[in-house]
Order: C-alpha cells, then structure tokens, then sequence
C-alpha cells in the first residue's frame, strides 16, 4: 500500500491564504498523532482531527494527501522528536559511563512523556512495519541513533570500560525495549500487582534500575562507577 501524495502544482485556493504553512503543518500533526494513538490507523477519523484544529479537511488533505499520509507523516514526526532530543544531549565532555547514563536516562523520561509516541509505535508494530518501509527519512533518523550510542560505546571500550564485541544496534534495542515496556505495559503491571507503576518515587526508582542494568550489560568486568 502506498502512500497518496499530493499534487501541489495545483494548490488549494483555501489553502493558499494560510500565512504559516509550517505551524499548520506542526499543529495538524500534533493533533493527528493523539487521534492515531488512541484509535490506532483504522480507527481514526480525520473528521475528528479536523474538529480539534483550526483546519478543514481539505486544508489536510492538501497537506498530507490523505489519512495515510497523515498517518505517516506523525508517525515520522514522533522519531524526529526523540532522536532530535538525543541529539541535543550534552554529553561530548563526560565519561563513556556518565554518558550512557545520559542517554539512558533521557529515554527513559521521553518515553515516559510521550506516550503517544509509545502507542504509535505498537500500532506501526500491528502493521508490521509497513508505513515505515516507505519512509526514507525514519530510517536517516535512526541512523543517527546508532551512531550516537555506537559513539559512546566506542569511546568506553577504547578507555577499558566497557568490553569489547557488542553490536550498537543490540545495545539501542536493549534501553528502547526498558525504557519503552515501562510504557506500554504500566496499565497491566499496575492493575495486576496492585501498584502504580507510574508513581514519581517508582518511576524513579524503575529509571535507576534501566541505567544499572545497562551498565552492568556493558561493563568490563564489575560494573563501570561513574
């Protein structure tokens, strides 16, 4: 299934009048990426996303083509963020270990505050990946990710940190997958074990263990002080 683009050769009258292209874009999305997690791709309704914007439909449909494009669109948008956010991570001057700690941690609370990017990913999961096999820009995003931990990495075996011969990709799927089941599955451990699982003082807690547990995964021996 390919995505429809849009013939902007031929703009939208109405289309035309908008002074801010990028922050009707920016505001479409924002609102579509709610709709998508919550309803998932075949549930949601872009008559839904257009009564909670200032926009019509038409005025998304020219921006996005239609509601897989949108759907696209906000699924790109949810990465951006997160690997725009890695990007931004202080961490050239610190150690391999307070650095992977960073990086982790930073995971950890951004997955925890965007939930909807948590849900989107499950759903794309639902569709066996198939929205992300026909964007180009998710896989330069993620590139960008294993090089940043493939850095740190580096850096920690060179100085007899860390020991040698782990895959960056298995280390990136390791934090993702703890930091992101504290997302998807806090409802179920929650109402199971009798326990808020999103409480700030577990929270908390859960954070300090991904990091220990990371740290003792890449560790040259003991487990690396920081």
């Amino acid at each position: 299934m390919t995505v429809a683009k849009t013939d902007k050769s031929k703009p939208d009258a109405g289309a035309a009048r908008v002074p801010d292209p990028e922050g009707t874009r920016r505001n479409i999305l924002e609102i579509a990426s709610k709709e998508f997690a919550l309803n998932g791709l075949s549930g949601a309704r872009i008559d839904e996303i257009a009564a909670r914007t200032r926009f019509s439909k038409r005025m998304i449909y020219y921006y996005f083509g239609d509601k897989e494009g949108l759907y696209l669109r906000a699924l790109e948008d949810a990465y951006r963020q997160v690997r725009e956010g890695e990007a931004h991570l202080d961490i050239e001057g610190l150690s391999p270990v307070a650095a992977l700690t960073r990086l982790v941690e930073f995971t950890f609370d951004h997955h925890h505050r965007h939930e909807e990017f948590i849900r989107m990913v499950m759903i794309e999961n639902i569709h066996h990946g198939q929205y992300l096999k026909q964007s180009e820009a998710i896989r330069a995003l993620n590139v960008t990710a294993i090089d940043h931990i493939s850095r740190i990495y580096s850096r920690g075996v060179e100085d007899g940190i860390f020991r040698p011969g782990l895959d960056p990709v298995e280390l990136h799927w390791q934090v993702s997958a703890l930091c992101f089941f504290n997302v998807s599955n806090r409802a179920t451990f929650s109402m199971i074990f009798g326990r808020d699982f999103g409480a700030p003082a577990q929270l908390e807690r859960l954070k300090q263990n991904t990091v220990e547990m990371m740290l003792r995964f890449v560790a040259r021996g003991e487990a690396p002080a920081e």
